[in-house]
């Protein structure tokens, strides 16, 4: 290991000038805190750093909450063009909101504000696309035609934002947004779905189903781009693919499950799909991705299966989840082992 002495005997040396050397340490930092404290083979996840994140979060949002009202209240009493006065107020608060993410997220690299400002930007984005550009009258008839237009708009804005500040909630979120902008051209083509339970039956008449599960495997890929490209944790690129991963199981999962469950009905059948999960889980060691597919096979079994069917199943994923827990490594170990084929140089390493 290079010790800060041997940094230091470089740049007397000539070998590397004094600010190579503090950005190699800089970096040897960031990436001995990102472990720092987590046990090996844990999952590093962060929202904050201290309360002094929280404090400026709220901030943000009565900052945000005051700008609304006060554009609500001039709206209501003064004579103005709505649409000029939704496209001039967005892009003033979005000249803001990047001179803000310039100076919490670029230069304090706080965390918890990063997430907020990334919402916000996205949000602002999105209001004065939309209230700029769709037709209110139009989408009030489910006429969504004037949509995806402004919301692809708000995507590329999104995606911006991300080029420029790096914030791995946003990667979500532009994930998400592409969703919504497909399912807004599938129904503008196909007619809007006639239940909720369309979006993710493969049985179902319409595309909306197909598009939820490839969209899930088009982010599942990019988000293991991501993790193989840090597999010790310890950079943004793996945050990135922790977010991207809390997209792609429930659009995966949600897709498979509720399809198996309406062809056949039956316990087992799911039980299998969160099993064949519960091992992609473990191999690319992401609990986050297991998470999310959990999550949303427990809400299925409520909506999709009887009560009791429901609390059995919910009691065997409690069990497995505790097993899973307290036996990860050990059980990540041995299936890596039993698949000396996959690219275990690209992968976590396991004790």
């Amino acid at each position: 290991m290079i010790e800060r002495d041997d940094l230091r005997a470089g740049v007397a040396a000539g070998i590397v000038t004094e600010r190579q050397a503090a950005a190699l340490a800089a970096l040897a930092d960031s990436r001995r805190g990102a472990r720092e404290g987590l046990s090996p083979g844990d999952e590093p996840f962060e929202l904050f750093k201290g309360f002094n994140e929280i404090f400026i979060v709220i901030g943000l949002l009565i900052l945000a909450a005051g700008w609304i009202g006060m554009n609500a209240v001039t709206m209501a009493t003064e004579v103005v063009n709505y649409r000029t006065q939704v496209i001039t107020m967005a892009g003033v608060a979005a000249v803001v909101l990047w001179l803000l993410s310039e100076y919490f997220v670029r230069r304090r690299r706080m965390v918890a504000p990063a997430i907020a400002l990334s919402v916000l930007f996205a949000g602002n984005a999105g209001a004065g696309f939309i209230g700029g550009f769709a037709q209110p009258f139009m989408v009030a008839q489910e006429d969504f035609s004037s949509l995806p237009w402004p919301v692809v708009l708000t995507t590329l804005a999104l995606a911006l934002f991300w080029l420029r500040f790096r914030v791995p909630f946003a990667m979500a979120m532009i994930a998400v947004g592409l969703f919504v902008v497909a399912m807004l051209l599938a129904a503008t083509s196909a007619g809007s779905p006639e239940s909720f339970d369309d979006l993710f039956l493969l049985s179902a008449g319409g595309p909306f189903a197909w598009i939820t599960l490839a969209l899930g495997l088009l982010v599942f890929v990019a988000a293991m781009w991501f993790d193989t490209s840090d597999p010790h944790r310890v950079t943004r690129r793996s945050a990135n693919g922790f977010w991207l991963h809390l997209v792609a199981a429930p659009a995966l999962v949600n897709t498979l499950a509720l399809s198996l469950l309406e062809t056949d009905g039956s316990t087992p059948l799911l039980l299998i799909v969160l099993a064949f999960f519960a091992l992609v889980a473990i191999v690319i060691d992401r609990r986050s991705f297991l998470i999310a597919a959990i999550g949303y096979v427990v809400t299925l079994s409520f909506t999709v299966l009887g009560e009791d069917s429901a609390a059995t199943t919910i009691v065997a994923l409690g069990a497995v989840l505790l097993l899973l827990g307290a036996f990860w490594e050990a059980i990540r170990a041995r299936l890596l082992r039993a698949m000396p084929f996959l690219p275990h140089d690209r992968l976590p390493p396991s004790t």
